[in-house]
């Protein structure tokens, strides 16, 4: 029965529907993992270490789910493009090189377009291997690994429209990906270099020196300065925290406008105490070479406004105050 426009619960039970047999195909597909699945890491492996490529194609919906894997691939250290099998046959095969392995999707397993161009991969002695949910497909035979994605049943009441084994292809496509990522070695750095602009690769590229405050936007003082002695400090170098430390640097402690507030509200509070009987000791503090992400993550831990910014040998050589959050370009 058709549902009415405005029959909202319908709308949301239908969506809470569909969304579970999605998650059915990938619990499914996750469960069938085994040895096809060792073997196929190994193919690709093989194939990169040789300086070849993982070359995704797929026909229909699978053509963008291959231009999604190939892509996470590529991002993540494992080099990769997508082969349209109908293009391959009028010209495209010229992209395959001899030490690459190619993924073909195909749900049925028997997409003739796919089909069409495994006999001329075979030919160039480029391996095969089959993601398809039909482990007795043509294509899965013709595979030398075979990625199984098990899916019971699609979405839609036709079972036909592509979309819970979409999604499970795609999951399997990032298993793939991530296994790749974990045995060839692929570091944060490595992923920083692939990823420049955007606020992925700022986060990634960004370090502590490149956001501190430092020269005359830094209050530092010796253990036996004054309280008055860090207000006008701190007002000269319009922050919000003087650090201590000592005559060769070595951090201390630190004195912010909350420590401030404290300590005048006690009984006999004097300007002219020394900053070593009210500071905190012992601060948070970052090393200059961390990245911007270990710094916006210090910030939430410990639920501080200001980060003193030490070198290897623990002297101060600038500060980080939370109003500079927008410059580390990672909220």
């Amino acid at each position: 029965m058709k549902a009415k426009r405005d029959d909202f619960l319908s709308w949301r039970e239908r969506a809470r529907e569909v969304i579970a047999v999605e998650s059915e195909a990938l619990a499914s597909t996750r469960d069938t993992i085994g040895d096809g699945f060792d073997k196929a890491v190994q193919l690709a492996d093989a194939a990169l270490s040789a300086g070849g490529r993982i070359v995704m194609t797929g026909i229909g919906k699978n053509l963008p789910v291959a231009e999604k894997i190939s892509a996470t691939l590529s991002s993540t250290g494992s080099t990769s493009i997508v082969l349209n099998p109908v293009q391959a046959l009028h010209g495209d095969l010229g992209m395959l090189a001899p030490n690459d392995v190619v993924i073909a999707l195909s749900f049925s397993g028997e997409s003739g377009e796919v089909l069409r161009l495994v006999p001329f991969v075979k030919a160039r002695k480029i391996p095969i291997i089959a993601m398809t949910g039909n482990a007795r497909s043509a294509l899965a035979r013709e595979g030398d690994a075979l990625l199984l994605v098990a899916v019971a049943a699609e979405c839609d009441p036709f079972n036909m429209a592509p979309t819970a084994s979409t999604t499970a292809t795609m999951a399997l496509g990032d298993a793939l990906a991530m296994v790749l990522l974990d045995i060839r070695g692929f570091a944060r750095d490595d992923y920083a270099r692939l990823h420049p602009a955007g606020a992925i690769g700022q986060a990634l590229l960004t370090r502590a020196t490149d956001v501190m405050r430092s020269g005359d936007r830094l209050a530092v003082l010796p253990p036996a300065a004054s309280v008055k002695d860090a207000l006008l400090a701190m007002t000269r170098a319009r922050a919000g925290a003087a650090y201590i430390a000592e005559a060769d640097g070595r951090l201390l402690g630190i004195f912010t406008d909350g420590d401030l507030r404290r300590y005048i509200s006690r009984e006999g509070a004097s300007l002219d105490s020394p900053l070593s009987e009210t500071m905190t000791k012992n601060p948070a503090r970052i090393r200059d070479d961390r990245m911007a992400t270990d710094v916006l993550r210090l910030f939430r831990e410990r639920q501080i406004d200001d980060i003193p910014v030490v070198d290897a040998d623990g002297r101060i050589v600038g500060a980080i105050d939370i109003s500079d959050l927008p410059k580390l370009k990672v909220m």
